[in-house]
Formats: C-alpha cells, sequence, structure tokens
C-alpha cells in the first residue's frame, strides 16, 4: 500500500501578482486527499502480494488469507491519513503517523483473528493463530512503516521545494519592485534634464531676437504637449519614441535651419516593439547638443532601427564635432544605461564609436 504524503504548501501569484500560498482548507480535505485512487490501487496490489507469499505457510485458504491482509492494509492507510490529517499538539509532526501504523498492524490483526474465532479470545491465543498473527502483523509492521517513512520523506522534500519557490518568488517581486522604483529615480532625473535643455535653446532664440522665436515656441508647445503625456506610459513603444524624436530634430532645425539637416529610417515593422521612453530621445539630444552645436558648420544626424538577429539594434550618428576625449562622463549616458538595463536586462549594450572623418555613432543593441 502507498501511504501518501500530506499536500504541501505550493506558492503561487495571484491574479494581481502578489505572492499566495494555498492551504488545504480543513482535516477532512488532507484526509480525503490522502485516500486518493493511487493510494488505495497500491494498497490492494501490496495485500494481494502479502497473501500470495504468506498463504503457503496458512492453513486457511487463499482467499481467507487475502481478506485479512486486505483488512489489515486499509486500516493501515486510514491510520495514516486520520494521523497526517488531524495530528496531536502533543507530538511532532513526523511522529504521528509512524506511531498511528506501528499501532494500527497489531491492532488490525488482532481484530481480524478475533473475528475469524467468533468473538472467543482463548481461541486467538491457540499456538498456530499466534503464528498466524505475528506473520501478518509483523509483515504489515514492516511494510508499513517503510512506507509512511518514505512518504514523510517525500513530504519533506516537497516542502523544501515549495520553500524554495516561494523564497524565489517572494525575491523576484522584491527585485521587480526595486527596478520599478529605480527607472521611476532615473526617469525623474531625465524628465528635467530634457524640459530645461530645450527651454535653454528657446531662450537663447528670444535673447537674439530672431524672427523665428514664436514659431519655435509654438512648436515646443505642441511637442511638450504630445511629449509630456508619454512619460509614464505602461506600454510604451518604438513607435512613440521615433515620434518623439522627430518633432524634437523638427523643432531643432527650426532653430538652426542652415546648420542642421536630419534623417529618421526605422523599420515600420518595429513600430510596437517595446522601448523605454525618452531613451533614444535622450541620444539625439547629446548628438544636437554636444556635437552639431558647437560645429562651425552644424551637421547631419541619422537615426535609425533595424531587428537583427531576432533582436534590435538602434543607432545615433552625427557628423558633428565627435567625442572630446578630455571630456567627463555625464549622468545623461550613465542613467541611459540604467534604464536599458532595467527595461530589457543585463544584456543590452550602449556603445558609442567615433566616425570619420568627424562625428560620432551611439548604439543601443538588444539582444534576443
Amino acid at each position: 500500500m502507498e501511504l501518501p504524503a500530506a499536500a504541501a504548501i505550493v506558492p503561487g501569484m495571484d491574479s494581481s501578482g502578489t505572492l499566495t500560498t494555498h492551504h488545504p482548507a480543513s482535516g477532512w480535505q488532507r484526509f480525503s486527499a490522502a485516500l486518493r485512487g493511487p493510494a488505495v490501487a497500491t494498497c490492494v496490489a501490496l495485500a494481494v502480494a502479502a497473501a500470495l507469499l504468506l498463504n503457503p505457510i496458512f492453513q486457511p485458504a487463499f482467499t481467507v488469507v487475502l481478506g485479512r491482509t486486505l483488512f489489515v492494509g486499509l486500516v493501515l492507510l486510514l491510520a495514516f491519513a486520520a494521523a497526517r490529517a488531524w495530528p496531536p499538539r502533543w507530538l511532532p509532526t513526523w511522529l504521528s503517523p509512524v506511531l498511528a501504523v506501528a499501532l494500527a498492524a497489531p491492532l488490525a490483526t488482532f481484530v481480524v483473528y478475533l473475528h475469524s474465532t467468533g468473538g472467543d479470545l482463548r481461541a486467538v491465543f491457540l499456538p498456530n493463530r499466534v503464528l498466524g498473527f505475528l506473520w501478518i502483523a509483523g509483515s504489515a509492521l514492516f511494510i508499513g512503516l517503510l512506507l509512511a517513512l518514505g512518504a514523510l520523506l517525500r513530504e519533506r522534500e516537497a516542502q523544501a521545494r515549495a520553500q524554495a519557490l516561494s523564497f524565489a518568488l517572494e525575491r523576484s517581486r522584491l527585485e521587480k519592485q526595486a527596478l520599478d522604483a529605480q527607472l521611476s529615480l532615473l526617469q525623474a532625473q531625465i524628465e528635467p534634464h530634457f524640459l530645461f535643455n530645450t527651454l535653454a535653446n528657446v531662450q537663447a532664440l528670444v535673447e537674439s531676437n530672431s524672427p523665428r522665436a514664436a514659431d519655435v515656441l509654438k512648436s515646443l508647445i505642441a511637442y511638450l504637449r504630445a511629449a509630456m503625456p508619454r512619460l509614464h506610459e505602461a506600454t510604451p513603444t518604438l513607435g512613440n519614441e521615433v515620434a518623439l524624436v522627430r518633432a524634437y530634430l523638427e523643432l531643432m532645425q527650426m532653430r538652426m535651419p542652415d546648420r542642421l539637416q536630419f534623417a529618421v529610417d526605422v523599420d515600420p515593422a518595429l513600430q510596437q516593439r517595446r522601448f523605454p521612453p525618452m531613451a533614444l530621445l535622450t541620444l539625439v539630444e547629446n548628438a544636437v547638443r554636444h556635437g552639431i552645436d558647437p560645429a562651425e558648420d552644424g551637421g547631419r544626424i541619422a537615426v535609425g532601427a533595424r531587428a537583427e538577429a531576432g533582436g534590435l539594434r538602434l543607432w545615433v550618428a552625427d557628423t558633428g564635432v565627435g567625442l572630446d576625449p578630455h571630456a567627463q562622463p555625464g549622468t545623461g549616458l550613465a542613467n541611459l544605461r540604467a534604464r536599458l538595463q532595467g527595461f530589457f536586462g543585463p544584456g543590452v549594450t550602449l556603445q558609442l564609436h567615433e566616425q570619420a572623418p568627424h562625428g560620432l555613432r551611439a548604439e543601443i543593441v538588444v539582444p534576443a
């Protein structure tokens, strides 16, 4: 007979993403779960095997021996299930089913022999019956204890696995919360930085009494109306990011029409790919500020994105002054790297390459 392990605590996630554990509702449910079909079938199979082995040394017919082993096996299964469902508070959890099996084996055998003698207690202790009693009770005790200990060991292993899974789920939830907080912090640092830089550009036009200042300001207002709601999108896409990049470059081209040309080449099939907001725009802003603005003749900015080996490659290339070897690394690129890794995972890279004869190419490579 198979003595089943009690149902282990199973961790999981509910619909809101909260870690949960599922417990059996009552002792009756645990008791009925321990008497499932496989356990009963194993119990019957072992009883038949025991009857076949013991039949040659018994005088009664095989059916009588089989009835005795079946009765004893089922009693042991019930005793084990009851001890697992309602363990005494004053005993260790593992000890109560072992004691239940150890006590049930001789008691069930005694009930079988008392019934076979019609209730005659003295007849139970006749030598032949005592020998049969010892064979059946001893076999039931050995097999029952062996299976009970095996079931308890399997249960302990299942509980250890469930606990490890519970810890892993809890750790994953805490890591996700920490990552969300980090992304929110990094994004909060980037948003004012971008806004103040854009306003500084408008201020420069106003101070120089440029006739284009009013048109640029109108474009800026329209741009900010489109951009600000997208900063906290639940599902930001590359298509939205490209639209912002194009609007920003148009705005910058209005500020310096003779010094800035640009081209945006993004595969339309990538429009719905998830992409962190303001990430590509940060590279474009850096190209304008550190590449095109300092260049005497201005330059050209090329923005593109292509699928590559199941992943994604995006680039912002300019023909400006290039990378200053003496410049200190700013917080903008550091924050961008952290945001990209938080969004795509540690495999994403942000690479900077010098362009000939001058200029800089920034590439974001997202692995498959």
